[in-house]
């Protein structure tokens, strides 16, 4: 799995003009992609990695999301996995369809909604708009 992991003060996910996710405090914008290897360990291996990433800046300490209750937005995003090393159009072929996709995002949510994270969602598979504050701007790409 591959996420793309933003700090950020704010995030909305929208779809067809409705919002459908949103975080209006500092928290974390994660886009999600997934490959056919890929398993709900590593969904779960993720989400907690997620909740105790130490991207915000605390008094004494550098904080995570679980430190201070701060909000995931997680969207999936297949195109993480898009290969544009030859030629001019990427190619999906390392990208997980989404029937083996779709439980493994669900999955990661989950996990982080057990840990006790505030996670809101995009909608998969549909054409999805993303705005947010990037805060720093801090943005860092993690894989399991």
């Amino acid at each position: 799995m591959r996420a793309v992991v933003q700090r950020v003060t704010e995030a909305r996910v929208t779809v067809g003009g409705e919002v459908v996710g949103a975080i209006e405090e500092p928290g974390l914008c994660v886009l999600v992609g997934v490959t056919h290897e890929d398993t709900p360990a590593q969904a779960a291996q993720l989400a907690r990695k997620l909740w105790s990433l130490r991207l915000f800046e605390g008094e004494e300490a550098e904080l995570s999301c679980s430190d201070f209750g701060g909000p995931l937005l997680v969207i999936s995003q297949f195109t993480l996995y898009g290969d544009a090393r030859k030629g001019r159009r990427p190619t999906w072929n390392a990208a997980a369809p989404g029937p083996v996709a779709e439980p493994l995002v669900e999955a990661v949510v989950a996990e982080l909604r057990a840990l006790g994270a505030k996670v809101e969602t995009g909608r998969f598979g549909a054409d999805m708009k993303v705005a947010l504050v990037n805060d720093g701007p801090f943005t860092v790409l993690l894989e399991v």
